[in-house]
């Protein structure tokens, strides 16, 4: 649904995932295909080369000056940057069962970027990806990590991730992410924002230094892949290691130049088309069953759609705004909203998903500051919860909690005024129980 590969997230439609079934499952012992590599790299201890097949427990090496693509079998990527070592531990994809998906790399030292597959995006519970120091898990599609044996630093491209240092029920020999009190979040649209694991220090801390970033330690090639979905184009595609045909290109050329041949038609009265009516600001939906309630595939397909954009996922939830938007913030002012729908699910721990509701909820967002604060109470017959985040408001009125708080809180503030909220979120480590939802907001009527 959201790149990468917003991108295209897990909540991509039925026909689609279908499509790269077969060949996930056929060769289950086949991770992917090097589809580009120069310079000194280093497969299984030979040299790699072009459409090399890589297999699980395959260790991938560069050299000073090597860069290596490989597309997996659920097309996505692996990249590795020069001096750089990793290995694929597990790539099993079952696009019929995605609960049984298996998908764990890791990073030995070195730059590498992974851009998620539609495999791993229909299954992030079983996606991992450990360094010496972290455990980072996806909620959204693109990121990048620079490691050592000391510390490992994160930048989000598209999406999310959820990252914690090794320690206790956290170990390198685990699979999916994990998540607790000593977890932490990052999401894209932070600029210069990194989460940095340090030996020894199990919480991840966060920090605003684009200098210590992974394109700084070895930058990226100018044609490395990117995880969001391209637009149709006219000009001639081209894909690394692959070579186009100049006479073919240059046949098409002429064809394109020759004068056309008007045929003498009656006149026609002109037809006035009305201009298809846009979609909404913002769009939301559960790409997962919760509560014994499924998703809703045409929530689903909604959103792929490419006038919005990568948007971000939290537990169940994916939220993504109009990139057409024309929202302007105000400078100053303080503005309370009324909580207008929600959708919400409470867990115990351990215990399965109840549906749930949302009552006593506040949102509070101060202009001057450009910071947010929100609580609710989330309750069902069997249990309940407060919920309470406190964040910052982007200058593109992106709604994010801050480090501080134990809610995950992700979304937009909405309308050309900012008169309106839309957001989604998800507790860590409640009490007794967790929860997650959706709530959309209004400014009150006077």
């Amino acid at each position: 649904m959201f790149n990468q590969s917003i991108a295209t997230f897990r909540y991509l439609p039925l026909a689609l995932a279908l499509s790269f079934g077969a060949a996930g499952q056929a060769g289950a012992a086949e991770a992917g295909r090097i589809v580009f590599v120069t310079g000194e790299v280093q497969l299984a201890s030979k040299a790699a080369v072009l459409d090399s097949a890589v297999q699980e427990g395959d260790e991938l090496s560069t050299g000073s000056q090597g860069y290596v693509y490989m597309k997996t079998v659920d097309g996505g990527f692996l990249i590795l940057r020069p001096n750089s070592k990793a290995r694929v531990i597990a790539y099993k994809v079952d696009a019929d069962n995605p609960a049984n998906t298996r998908v764990k790399l890791e990073l030995l030292s070195g730059v590498a970027r992974s851009i998620s597959g539609q495999g791993v995006k229909l299954s992030r519970q079983n996606f991992r990806f450990n360094t010496p120091v972290a455990a980072i898990g996806v909620r959204g599609t693109d990121f990048i990590v620079s490691t050592d044996q000391l510390t490992t630093r994160i930048a989000v491209v598209s999406g999310g991730v959820v990252v914690s240092g090794f320690d206790g029920a956290c170990g390198p020999e685990g699979g999916g992410p994990c998540e607790g009190r000593g977890s932490r979040e990052l999401f894209a649209g932070q600029p210069g924002m990194l989460l940095q694991v340090d030996k020894g220090q199990n919480v991840p801390k966060l920090l605003n230094n684009p200098g210590a970033s992974p394109d700084q330690a070895a930058p990226p090639r100018s044609d490395e892949p990117s995880g969001r979905v391209a637009t149709p184009a006219t000009t001639v595609p081209t894909v690394p290691g692959t070579a186009v045909n100049l006479d073919a290109k240059k046949d098409a050329i002429n064809q394109l130049n020759k004068p056309p041949v008007a045929p003498v038609l009656p006149p026609v009265p002109p037809v006035v088309v009305a201009p298809e009516p846009k979609g909404p600001d913002v769009i939301w939906g559960r790409w997962e069953r919760i509560a014994n309630t499924p998703p809703d595939p045409a929530v689903v397909a909604r959103l792929n759609n490419p006038a919005y954009d990568d948007g971000t996922v939290v537990g169940s939830y994916a939220i993504k705004r109009r990139l057409d938007s024309n929202l302007v913030l105000p400078a100053e002012g303080k503005v309370s909203f009324e909580l207008a729908e929600s959708e919400a699910s409470l867990q115990r721990k351990g215990g399965d998903a109840l549906q749930a509701k949302i009552t006593d909820a506040s949102l509070n967002v101060n202009f001057g500051t450009r910071s947010f604060n929100t609580s609710m109470l989330v309750y069902s017959p069997e249990g309940e919860t407060r919920v309470r985040a406190t964040g910052d408001v982007h200058s593109k009125g992106n709604l994010v909690n801050n480090s501080a708080s134990n809610t995950t809180v992700q979304g937009y503030l909405t309308g050309a005024k900012a008169d309106g909220a839309q957001f989604i979120f998800k507790t860590i480590d409640g009490q007794s129980w967790n929860a997650e939802g959706y709530t959309r907001w209004t400014t009150p009527t006077r």
